[in-house]
């Protein structure tokens, strides 16, 4: 495989999915009570910033948004347009 394909290829960003009644959170900015930018321990070593954080309550969306950054086992992911989430600590 050439070498600029190999690249190509992880630099492809993936979604991590998970369930809004698992997902603990605190919020780093918020509007109108809703969390739109928040801070998650992040337990999967794959994820990586550019990534998309989705969190579900069924088949609803709560969250959708890219990680932005992650630093000493958190991450930060930011939805300021259909972000669903309660702001506060969760």
């Amino acid at each position: 495989m050439p070498q600029n394909q190999n690249q190509n290829q992880s630099s492809n960003s993936q979604t991590l999915v998970i369930n809004a009644e698992e997902f603990t959170f605190e919020t780093v900015e918020q509007q109108n009570g809703i969390a739109t930018v928040v801070k998650f321990k992040l337990d999967n070593p794959g994820v990586r910033a550019g990534d998309v954080l989705l969190i579900l309550s069924g088949a609803e969306i709560q969250f959708h948004g890219f990680i932005g950054g992650i630093e000493g086992g958190y991450a930060i992911a930011a939805d300021r347009a259909g972000s669903m989430l309660l702001a506060g600590v969760h």
